[in-house]
């Protein structure tokens, strides 16, 4: 797992809107990059639904916020559609990223054993480091977290 201090491991990944988001194309911003198991799940839909609702302020404090999940081009194109999401959604169909951040990994439903997305969120600095991290993430109310660990970044040197 990635450290406050880390460099963020280097992307590049197909978004939502046709376009490729690499890490690098975002030195000198904040970046928020949060992973997430699935589209039109619940637990994703609120989280996606509160980073929608706090957008303004999450800009105002410099930084942008990119979600990422194994799920394809078309899925996140009609998540981001139906539930009006104004950030870029990332498909890592083949879980490569996740990898490279620690957050693939063993989960449990129902008795039964799987791999997957372990919800956790970063905050990148402006030279690509690691800020903060958010393990074990709980959708609801989480980006009013991430939020304020933005603003109190915000006067750092």
């Amino acid at each position: 797992m990635l450290t406050p201090g880390s460099p963020a491991p280097a992307f590049s990944l197909p978004s939502d809107e046709g376009t490729t988001v690499a890490l690098k194309d975002l030195k000198g911003r904040k970046v928020v990059l949060y992973f997430y198991p699935k589209d039109e799940t619940s637990g994703c839909t609120i989280e996606a639904c509160e980073f929608r609702d706090s957008w303004a302020a999450v800009r105002r404090a410099g930084a942008v916020v990119l979600g990422v999940s194994p799920d394809g081009i078309a899925s996140h194109q009609k998540f981001k559609r139906k539930y009006e999401l104004p950030f870029t959604l990332l498909a890592d169909e083949d879980h490569a990223v996740a990898e490279a951040y620690g957050v693939w990994g063993e989960k449990s439903m129902y008795g039964r054993k799987y791999h997957g997305i372990l919800r956790t969120t970063f905050i990148l600095d402006e030279r690509g480091r690691v800020a903060r991290v958010f393990n074990k993430v709980r959708p609801e109310g989480h980006a009013a977290e991430v939020l304020a660990a933005l603003k109190d970044r915000r006067d750092d040197p």
